[in-house]
């Protein structure tokens, strides 16, 4: 099967915080990455939401965890939409404006 993603993908866990994005009951969960991307990531969680779910990230890097990244700044308050879930977790698609661009360029 041809790979068709944009970005490489870097199988790393780092903690996230995620928060809905939606009127009414807000729902805040601590967890994990599988992986990460410039454009989204992979969550593992056994909590499910309907697709589109928006979302507020989060994320803790520890200094060493990725050399190239360096605009950790970007990683506090990104936004995204939930693409896909499985029964191990969820794919976010980041905003536009949320995308890692040190990541890109690697």
């Amino acid at each position: 099967m041809k790979e068709r993603r944009q970005y490489e993908r870097f199988t790393i866990p780092l903690p996230v915080r995620l928060e809905t994005i939606k009127l009414g009951r807000k729902k805040v969960l601590d967890l994990e990455t599988r992986d990460i991307s410039a454009s989204g990531t992979f969550i593992t969680t056994l909590t499910s939401f309907p697709e589109g779910t928006r979302f507020i990230l989060d994320f803790t890097i520890p200094s060493d965890s990725i050399k190239g990244l360096k605009d950790v700044k970007s990683l506090k308050g990104c936004t995204g939409s939930m693409v896909r879930s499985t029964p191990h977790g969820m794919a976010i698609q980041f905003d536009r404006e949320c995308q890692i661009e040190s990541l890109k360029a690697l």
